[in-house]
């Protein structure tokens, strides 16, 4: 059996979820900053963990700076 990377629990057919090439049990696949229940393939990954697209992935890893757009400053 499979066990799951969040809680280390077998993972059997009827609960399994299959995401970043694992497989997860329905409630443990959540965002690793905000806890939100992800579904499968709608996600983003960093380092192994998921986390949701809005607003924690492209806060925490997405460009930074200042401003609305245009001709400020940003950091990559």
């Amino acid at each position: 059996m499979p066990k799951c990377p969040k809680c280390n629990k077998e993972v059997y057919f009827a609960e399994k979820v299959s995401s970043l090439g694992k497989d997860w049990h329905r409630p443990c696949l959540k965002c690793e900053k905000c806890s939100k229940t992800l579904s499968a393939g709608s996600h983003a990954e960093h380092e192994g963990k998921p986390y949701c697209h809005k607003p924690c992935y492209s806060a925490m890893f997405g460009p930074g700076g200042f401003g609305r757009g245009g001709t400020e400053s940003y950091k990559y």
